[in-house]
């Protein structure tokens, strides 16, 4: 093995094995790793619902959005309209009067389960690890370019297996990119729960959820929607 190879296993072994603890204080931060696609579903997954969590404010806590057929799956659903994280790492699903409908914890990561065994045993993962498509660093490293939808290429970076710190790699960022990108200043990546995150030196960091086609678009979209696509 190669002093490149080895330090990016390293680092990927260090990031994949990051727990939760941070969760409880990201909850109004930009980059909390809850936002984009989820799956909820029951001990066999006969019985599955894809749920958004999002940055908004809603009730007590985060807005989320559920795909159509969640509520005959699992009629629970039909009274939760917010999420929050709270300080004992509870990941609590609410009704608009604040009581939990469900509450969670992680017991693997990106693994949610209920906090007591006795209530109805349900699963909550990455929509991306459901499906069998959620990615390792190590098959994220190449040459991608940033573009807006359905635009012209913005910027070309490079997503390097070089370690930039104990948590990150390296990247590269081309000449000839878009002021967007330019006054983002992105520094290195890594990966989060399946999402990408592109790291900056002056701001929160963007994240990038995976499509099927295999292109990744940034949660939140926003009114500029900017999508990463491998070259």
């Amino acid at each position: 093995m190669t002093r490149p190879q080895f330090t990016a296993t390293l680092l990927i072994a260090s990031i994949g094995s990051a727990g939760f603890a941070s969760l409880a204080h990201a909850q109004g931060d930009a980059g909390t790793p809850m936002v984009g696609a989820w799956e909820l579903s029951n001990a066999d997954r006969d019985k599955t619902c894809t749920i958004n969590f999002k940055l908004d404010a809603a009730g007590a806590g985060r807005a989320l959005e559920f795909q159509k057929g969640c509520a005959e799956a699992f009629p629970e659903t039909r009274d939760i309209v917010a999420w929050v994280i709270d300080k004992d790492d509870t990941l609590r699903l609410m009704n608009a009067k604040g009581k939990a409908i469900f509450e969670l914890t992680e017991v693997e990561n990106g693994l949610f389960e209920p906090l007591r065994p006795s209530e109805n045993l349900v699963f909550l993962q990455t929509q991306a690890a459901a499906q069998g498509r959620e990615r390792t660093a190590d098959a994220m490293f190449g040459d991608w370019a940033l573009m807006r939808a359905g635009g012209k290429p913005m910027c070309q970076i490079s997503l390097l297996d070089e370690a930039h710190d104990t948590e990150s790699f390296d990247m590269k960022v081309k000449p000839g990119c878009d002021s967007l990108v330019t006054n983002f200043a992105p520094k290195s990546w890594r990966m989060d729960r399946g999402l990408l995150l592109v790291l900056s030196e002056r701001s929160d960091p963007w994240r990038f959820e995976e499509e099927e086609s295999g292109t990744w678009h940034r949660i939140p979209q926003g009114r500029q929607p900017l999508l990463l696509v491998r070259q």
